[in-house]
């Protein structure tokens, strides 16, 4: 299946117009049916083109979730949860109609737990506000992915970020969460505890579901200490082979880098422009420290020798937190930035994630297709857990393009798999990858399949994601 074919799900036009009534009914003005709305909340920032819901209701209590997907459930009606639509892959778009579930008043901060390390929220609450809700306390929730993404969405889509390579992804995250399951029961999956024996990990089964399971109502989250001293910059290298191999190098020898970031040439001269930095126009690794003053000092010393040793610096690296703040936010306005190397274009945002040891080859590969393909294709990555990301920008009106965009992600999907990595790190699957799921997991689809059919024999929490259709 090209990237480009829209998934289809059967409409039940007659459940839809039922549930459409029921919902205005109860919610009134908190239910919306206006196109623009309904568009919005199928938005996607990547070409894959938009599927509206019938109808978006903004619940404010899991009480309410209850509500409706019971509705839903008693029609046959899909609903598919929606954060704040910065997903990648289609996640949102309502591929059979139905009801856009929107989590944004669900936005409380329930409990801070300093002495544990761990808070509960819910689904609304995006990262920022997090942070900034716990600024007083010394602690900090450390997943970044760049957006300011709900955490209900980022515990769904399993989302990972710029600090995973110290801090791990939304799986070591949520230590315990409350979901509405499609049969509209209250599920609770663990509790404040480190850790437990008991059971099976319902956590860890919602964690990455992608809504198609059933739909966070809270979460309770592994918080860290806030560091006492943070220090970074920028090395620049002759190539990016030479910064993946640093960067396989400074993971091997223990340095607890808490960021390592990779940008190719292409994506540095896009940074340049947009953010106005000023380093060489080459490959570079931007690279954070956490720790105490002197761990720092040494750990961003000792990673300057790595890098001259594999042919890059000097290593500019700085304490003082406007300079780092610069760093790291044109590294997030990466995505902005590389529109900007074909104005009009549309972007086809792609990931993969390969053991450490096949990074420098993973990329090499793909540099080599990129150029053979004639594509504009920034590369830009988490580079200390294996993942990298591609921007194919590519005129959605021109089918010959949009063929050589989709070949060229489906070489690089097949790459990573080949080399016993996964097609995507942390985007997750959705609509967009849902065609290399065989490939990456053989007959666990089947597996997978087993365990949707069990928990949502219906099929109303957000069809056609993740399981190839057909």
């Amino acid at each position: 299946m090209a990237l480009s074919d829209v998934v289809r799900v059967e409409r039940n036009e007659d459940g839809i117009a039922a549930v459409l009534g029921i919902l205005k009914q109860r919610f009134g003005e908190r239910f919306q049916t206006g196109r623009s709305i309904r568009e919005q909340h199928a938005h996607t920032t990547t070409y894959i083109p938009t599927q509206a819901p019938d109808g978006v209701v903004f619940p404010e209590s899991a009480a309410e979730v209850q509500e409706i997907v019971r509705a839903c459930a008693a029609h046959r009606v899909p609903v598919i949860a929606f954060g704040v639509g910065s997903s990648l892959e289609g996640h949102v778009n309502a591929p059979g109609g139905g009801i856009s579930l929107d989590t944004s008043r669900m936005n409380r901060v329930l409990a801070v737990n300093a002495e544990d390390l761990d808070c509960t929220v819910e689904p609304g609450v995006t990262r920022e506000d997090l942070n900034h809700h716990l600024r007083a306390t010394g602690l900090f929730f450390p997943i970044d992915p760049g957006a300011n993404a709900s955490l209900g969405g980022m515990a769904a889509t399993r989302a990972s970020g710029t600090n995973a390579v110290r801090y791990g992804t939304m799986r070591e995250a949520v230590l315990s969460l409350t979901a509405v399951m499609a049969d509209g029961e209250v599920v609770e999956t663990g509790a404040r505890a480190k850790k437990s024996s008991a059971g099976y990990d319902l956590t860890r089964l919602i964690v990455g579901s992608e809504g198609t399971l059933g739909i966070i109502t809270s979460l309770t989250l592994r918080l860290q200490g806030i560091p006492q001293a943070i220090s970074g910059g920028v090395c620049p290298f002759p190539t990016l082979e030479a910064a993946s191999k640093a960067v396989i190098a400074t993971i091997q020898m223990g340095i607890p880098v808490a960021r390592i970031e990779l940008v190719n040439a292409l994506q540095m001269r896009a940074m340049k422009t947009y953010s106005k930095l000023d380093f060489p126009e080459s490959p570079c690794l931007f690279v954070e420290f956490h720790g105490t003053e002197a761990g720092v000092a040494e750990q961003a010393e000792t990673f300057g020798i790595i890098a001259e040793e594999n042919g890059g610096g000097p290593f500019l690296w700085t304490s003082v937190a406007e300079e780092r703040a610069k760093l790291w936010k044109a590294r997030h306005d990466a995505y902005w930035a590389s529109l900007t190397l074909r104005p009009g274009a549309k972007g086809l945002s792609t990931d993969v994630c390969v053991p450490i040891s096949r990074l420098a080859e993973c990329v090499a590969e793909t540099e080599v297709d990129i150029a053979e393909m004639g594509l504009i294709a920034p590369i830009v990555g988490h580079a200390g857990d294996g993942n990298f990301h591609t921007l194919c920008l590519m005129d959605p009106a021109d089918p010959a393009e949009i063929a050589r965009v989709e070949a060229f992600v489906a070489r690089l999907n097949e790459r990573a798999i080949r080399m016993e990595g996964t097609c995507t790190g942390e985007h997750g699957i959705g609509q967009g990858k849902a065609g290399f799921m065989l490939a990456e997991y053989g007959h666990g689809v089947a597996v997978m399949r087993q365990i949707k059919q069990a928990l949502d024999p219906l099929g109303i929490l957000n069809p056609g994601k993740i399981l190839p259709v057909g």
